[in-house]
Order: structure tokens, then C-alpha cells, then sequence
């Protein structure tokens, strides 16, 4: 349970930073190199690497290396524990309205 714990922790750090949420939509169009990812940002190239490798640690990104470059990939699987998480919340948001609206109705 610890494990997956961390495993979690570690999505939702990596998806806290804007431009690491960036590099995930882009890589939803398909593999893309380092370099090919840099392209679209204001920042440094070894900026863009230090966020491909906290996602590649956090699980979402699978690195290839080929020759000089390296292929990013997007692995989106261990976003469905940020979709397992927001899904309790959304349970808890409808139950939570749901009494509202009994109770307002009652009032009436």
C-alpha cells in the first residue's frame, strides 16, 4: 500500500508543474525527441531534460535512447490513479449535493 502511495505522489508532483503537463499534451500527439520538445518552450534545452526525467520517473514518459537523441513516449497509465482520486471526490461532491437538495426541498 506504501508503494502505491509513493507511486501517486510521485503523479501528482509531476503534474503539478505546468510545463510538465505541456510535455505530456504534446507527447499525446505522438513521440517525440528531447530536442523536438524544447522547441516549444522559452526555456533551456537541460531544463526541458530535468522535466522529462522527474516524468520519466514518476512513470508517464518511456525514453528510448537512439544514437545522440533520446525518444520521449507517453505512458498514461499511471494517470489513472489521478483519475481514481478525482472520481472519490466527484462521489463525494454529488452525494454532498444531493442532501443539500433534500434538505432545501424539506424546507420548502
Amino acid at each position: 500500500m506504501v508503494t502505491v502511495h509513493r507511486r501517486q505522489d510521485a503523479v501528482f508532483r509531476a503534474i503539478a508543474d505546468p510545463t510538465r503537463r505541456e510535455i505530456l499534451r504534446l507527447l499525446r500527439g505522438g513521440r517525440q525527441t528531447v530536442g523536438q520538445l524544447a522547441l516549444n518552450f522559452p526555456t533551456s534545452r537541460p531544463a526541458i531534460s530535468r522535466h522529462v526525467r522527474l516524468l520519466r520517473s514518476a512513470g508517464l514518459i518511456v525514453t528510448r535512447e537512439t544514437g545522440a537523441t533520446r525518444l520521449c513516449e507517453l505512458n498514461a497509465a499511471p494517470l489513472r490513479a489521478v483519475g481514481d482520486w478525482l472520481r472519490d471526490y466527484d462521489a463525494f461532491w454529488r452525494d454532498s449535493l444531493r442532501r443539500l437538495k433534500r434538505h432545501v426541498e424539506r424546507r420548502r
